[in-house]
């Protein structure tokens, strides 16, 4: 039976990151993980280039971009491990990156360079890495030591940190092992579903917009009522199924299953004035005038529903052009669904934040924690979730190693 002062089920971003820190505190790591390739969420993320955080994290208002149960739970280890602090990091390692756009930070070659970091950092820790490594189960003695049973034999450890992610994309390993765990311990979840995820539509009413598939164009995409009402300002990509791109990856994680979503297809013009204008002055057809407002295989599809916007739009009437924008800039349509954790970018919901410590993120199991995606943080698109692995990760392996001193 080999002993360890900590071990790590998971070898993804947080789990990596949590071991590395961990060992150059002085502490016997082991992260075991059941497929054969680390970090293959990293590996595929920001177009393989990994979108590794965001500049425009406030660490003093972070649950802004986060979204919990408890909200303000994330608050304590991002306002501890920032930003600042992770590209110190790769600076350090010489890894080169840029900033795209609303503060979105990608690495300059290939993610690759990011994964090949973290793997230095746990080597530079002395970290022992088995994989593929599958665990097959976890019991914890009366002195409070767990024993784990694996693929490689049983070991043993005072801690054992969970960093096994959701349930978002199956094929490069995703499981329900952390839930297990946490229902194990007697540890509640919070319903887990598919976040950052494409919208799907079908019926008669989706059957106008099929033919708009591989369209793109920025949108104000809003759902809920007052209090849950949430927007964004995104680019929207019209698919075969459905919705997908910036906006509706954003708004997937606030929408509710049988609720509408609310698009403005036209966020930076003045549609009723653009009309109006066009009707007094232009000889064209209502389309070709409204393709200079949005793009014209939009403006297509549009005029085709209704026979009052297929003339010329000095004959069309005062009614069917205000009709006409009302609808261009607050579409209203309701999902009948989203493509599942299969295209799901991020697990929302997960371990009930009120069973861990925002501190240490310990559980109330004594020497169990839970970190990163495994818990219930979701982050906003655009390197929110990974500055969560990091930052939990790093709350973690100080608290860890605080307690073997």
């Amino acid at each position: 039976m080999q002993n360890f002062d900590a071990i790590v089920i998971g070898a993804g971003a947080a789990g990596l990151f949590c071991a590395g820190i961990a060992g150059q505190r002085g502490l016997r790591v082991l992260v075991l993980d059941h497929s054969e390739k680390v970090a293959e969420k990293i590996r595929i993320s920001g177009g393989g280039r990994a979108n590794f955080t965001n500049r425009d994290l406030d660490p003093h208002a972070p649950h802004k971009h986060f979204i919990s149960a408890n909200p303000n739970f994330c608050r304590s280890a991002l306002s501890r491990y920032t930003p600042a602090d992770f590209i110190g990091l790769l600076q350090r390692h010489g890894i080169a990156f840029h900033e795209k756009h609303k503060g979105q930070l990608f690495c300059d070659r290939s993610a690759e360079d990011l994964i090949q970091m973290l793997l230095r950092e746990c080597d530079a820790g002395g970290v022992q890495r088995w994989q593929p490594c599958g665990v097959k189960a976890i019991r914890v003695d009366g002195d409070g030591v767990y024993e784990l049973d694996t693929d490689r034999g049983p070991v043993r450890s005072r801690s054992v940190v969970v960093a096994t992610g959701g349930l978002s994309i199956p094929k490069i390993g995703a499981t329900d092992f952390g839930f297990r765990l946490a229902k194990q311990f007697g540890l509640r979840l919070v319903e887990p579903r598919p976040g950052l995820v494409p919208m799907t539509f079908d019926g008669d009413h989706w059957s106008p917009y099929a033919e708009l598939s591989g369209l793109a164009l920025p949108v104000r995409i809003e759902t809920g009522q007052k209090k849950t009402q949430m927007a964004f300002l995104e680019d929207l990509l019209f698919t075969h199924r459905g919705l997908s791109g910036p906006a509706v990856l954003q708004i997937s994680s606030y929408w509710q299953e049988g609720t509408p979503i609310r698009l403005n297809l036209a966020p930076d013009a003045d549609l009723p004035a653009a009309l109006a204008r066009a009707k007094a002055s232009s000889r064209k057809l209502l389309v070709n005038e409204l393709a200079g407002l949005v793009p014209s295989r939009l403006a297509d599809a549009w005029v085709q529903q209704d026979a009052d916007w297929q003339r010329p739009v000095a004959e069309a009437s005062d009614k069917a052009l205000t009709r006409l924008a009302e609808r261009l800039s607050r579409w209203e349509i309701t999902p009948t669904g989203t493509e599942g954790y299969k295209k799901a970018e991020v697990t929302l919901g997960g371990v009930d934040t009120r069973d861990l410590s925002s501190q240490t993120l310990e559980s109330k199991q004594p020497g169990l924690y839970f970190i990163g995606e495994v818990v219930d943080v979701t982050g906003w698109l655009g390197g929110y979730n990974f500055q969560w692995a990091w930052a939990s990760a790093h709350a973690c392996a100080l608290a860890l190693g605080s307690q073997s001193d």
